[in-house]
Order: structure tokens, then sequence, then C-alpha cells
């Protein structure tokens, strides 16, 4: 069920800051890049701009001849690999995977890594670059959004690692079907606030 989001900028920020929104890979360790699945632009105070966050995703995965599959529908316990037939090097479903709540993607070819891709409203959420063969890319996705404010942050892309430690607001998505995100603080001077993302006027599922 896809959730109807929408972000309201209540702050006080002059700067035209960009709000930036990712999930994080519960499967990788600590250290792992995040990317960037939604920037905001421009969105200046008291204006709003609606999204929506899918629950559904997509897996993709690239070769290293530069070759990208299309995206096929995941769900969590989903086992993909990227093999070699008759065409060339093809990413399919080939069962379950041993765990229920990620989605595996594995290098089933003979030579070269594969980096792999999961999906979200057609951006790219969670990336796992360098799996080598025999080895397999694990995502693990919760229903939990990241939210910050940044600049020059490039939706798609992965976040430089300062970035990521300076955003630390997590917003629990479970069971919520609609809801606002509304920024406040910021502001010059002394009596300058911290910016606060909180959730307002939630719908649950």
């Amino acid at each position: 069920m896809d959730i109807k989001l929408n972000f309201i900028n209540r702050s006080n920020d002059a700067n035209n800051s960009e709000i930036v929104i990712f999930q994080k890979n519960q499967a990788t360790n600590f250290d792992e890049l995040h990317v960037a699945w939604r920037v905001i632009k421009n969105c200046g105070v008291y204006d709003n701009h609606p999204f929506t966050f899918p629950m559904a995703m997509e897996v993709s995965a690239a070769d290293s001849y530069g070759n990208h599959t299309p995206r096929l529908a995941a769900t969590n316990g989903d086992l993909f690999h990227m093999a070699k037939d008759g065409s060339g090097d093809v990413l399919s479903r080939v069962g379950p995977a041993n765990s229920s709540k990620e989605v595996h993607v594995r290098n089933d070819l003979a030579t070269g890594a594969i980096n792999a891709g999961i999906f979200k409203d057609g951006k790219l959420l969670a990336l796992k670059t360098s799996v080598a063969p025999g080895q397999k890319a694990v995502f693990e996705i919760k229903p939990t959004i990241w939210i910050g404010v940044a600049s020059q942050i490039e939706e798609g892309k992965v976040m430089a690692s300062a970035v990521i430690s300076d955003i630390n607001t997590e917003l629990s998505l479970l069971n919520v079907a609609s809801a606002d995100i509304v920024l406040t603080g910021g502001g010059p001077g002394p009596n300058s606030q911290p910016f606060t993302f909180t959730l307002e006027n939630v719908r649950t599922a």
C-alpha cells in the first residue's frame, strides 16, 4: 500500500535549504553509505510538497560491462540472481531468500562483479556495489525514513558520510496511511532553533 506524505515547511529558514529523504539498509555495516532517495528543492516557507512513499520495491542489477537489467518487482523474502544465458547477463527471481525480511541478489556469473540496487517509486533507494561472483547483496529495508536538511545533494546518488552523520531524524511509517511531515526551526541570529521534523495529521492504515 502506498503511503501519502506531505512535506510542509513551517521553518524560519531563509537559506533555501534542500530536504533529503532516504532509507537505511539494515543488512549492511554501520559505515555503509546511503542513497538520497528523494530531494525536495526550492520549497519555500509555508510551501508544501506532497509525495508518495510506496511499500512496493523493485530490484535491478548492472554487470561489469555496463549493462543494466530491467527492474523486477521484489518483496521481502525474494532471492534473485544474475546469471549468463544464451542472450547474455540476465537478472531473474530464483526462489525464496533465507530470510523473510530481506531481498537477496546473488552474483552467479563466472566472472565480473555486479552492482545491485533497490528502487522505490522509480527512484534508486539502496545500492550494493562490487558484488563478486558467488557473493550476494542483501537488502533489509524497514518502514522508516530518515530526513534532514542538507545542501548540494543529488537525488539517486550516494551521499557523503559527513552528510549522513548530520541527519538523525528517523520517522517510522509503520501502519501509517498518510501524514504531514512538518519542518520547524532554523532562522538567523542567536534565537535560531534546531531544525525539527515531526509527523502530524497521521492517519493509520
